[in-house]
């Protein structure tokens, strides 16, 4: 397929959203739906294609709900409630139903959120994959939400937590790399259950001019900041947080900068990247402290277009991709 996966949503869906200017022209997260305070997002996850045909039911649904979760948290959205989309399996046995149902309690319980609605049903036919689409519904900070948009030359360019992780245990639980036991069990938790920032994303509205959660790889999420606020970002592959276990990973690898970019890229680590002006550094810390996040600063907004992975010495690190694109080569 020739389009990749923006340009189909861009040529064959936005003119469908131009009605509704909450809708952003799907160039966001979330639609904001005028007149309320709520703000709303949707997410797909596909047997075979996000998690593994024979993942937990419980992690599933846990990790469904926590995909939402995180683009609310990058809007600076407090969670209300959702609604459930399920297509099981021909053979679905009501156990795993039930163990799905379980999952979505301990995590609405946890996020304080509710279940408002939906549907359920089988596939006809036998193999066809379990296949969870959650609707979530938030209340928008009283700043407004944080778009994409609002970046400006000069800003800083933070990200939460740390980058990678998620990619090395889809590795690990494919089998394409071996780990110690104790860091590929804190990779596999990484990308099974995300942790949505909600604290930092409220505590960040009013604060910061864009933002975005990093699904598809933090060059590409970066990508769609530099896009949507017309400016070029460039991040320092030297300061791009990892965790203890990722940075063994790369440090064992005979080009640490090939490594390292493979990490800016691999997605779904579920953190928030977002861009604040240089003036506002002392309430980015404040953020930080309060809700106890880590937070780093990797880079700077420009003047220009794109995005660059940056050497320490200011050369250019090439990276194989930009990130995830369910459409294109991958």
């Amino acid at each position: 397929m020739a389009e990749g996966e923006f340009d189909l949503i861009r040529r064959l869906f936005a003119p469908l959203a131009a009605r509704e200017p909450g809708a952003f022209g799907l160039e966001d997260d979330v639609a904001v739906l005028l007149d309320t305070d709520f703000v709303v997002t949707k997410d797909l996850l596909v047997a075979g294609v996000h998690f593994p045909d024979t993942e937990r039911r419980d992690v599933v649904a846990r990790k469904a709900l926590r995909v939402n979760l995180s683009d609310l948290a990058a809007k600076g959205a407090k969670p209300f409630g959702y609604f459930l989309g399920c297509v099981w399996p021909s053979d679905a046995q009501y156990a795993e139903i039930a163990a799905f149902a379980d999952g979505l309690k301990k995590d609405q319980d946890a996020f304080r959120c509710a279940l408002l609605g939906g549907d359920t049903t089988r596939h006809g036919a036998a193999g066809a994959p379990l296949t969870v689409s959650v609707t979530m519904v938030g209340l928008g900070p009283r700043d407004g939400v944080l778009r994409r948009n609002g970046a400006k030359p000069g800003d800083d360019i933070y990200v939460t937590g740390t980058i990678g992780d998620a990619g090395l245990g889809l590795m690990a639980a494919q089998g394409e790399a071996r780990f110690p036991t104790e860091d590929g069990g804190a990779l596999l938790d990484r990308l099974q259950l995300p942790s949505p920032r909600l604290a930092f994303g409220g505590a960040l509205a009013g604060v910061g001019r864009a933002a975005i959660d990093v699904s598809d790889g933090l060059l590409a999420d970066a990508g769609h900041i530099a896009e949507m606020s017309g400016v070029a970002i460039d991040v320092d592959a030297a300061r791009i947080p990892l965790s203890s276990p990722a940075a063994r990973w790369r440090d064992a690898q005979d080009d640490a900068a090939a490594a390292t970019g493979f990490l800016a890229t691999a997605g779904d680590d579920y953190e928030i990247l977002f861009a604040a002006p240089p003036e506002r550094r002392r309430a980015v810390e404040m953020a930080r402290q309060v809700t106890k996040t880590q937070v780093t600063k990797i880079g700077v907004a420009r003047s220009g277009r794109g995005v660059r992975l940056l050497s320490e010495t200011g050369s250019e690190v090439a990276a194989s991709r930009a990130g995830y694109d369910h459409f294109g080569e991958n």
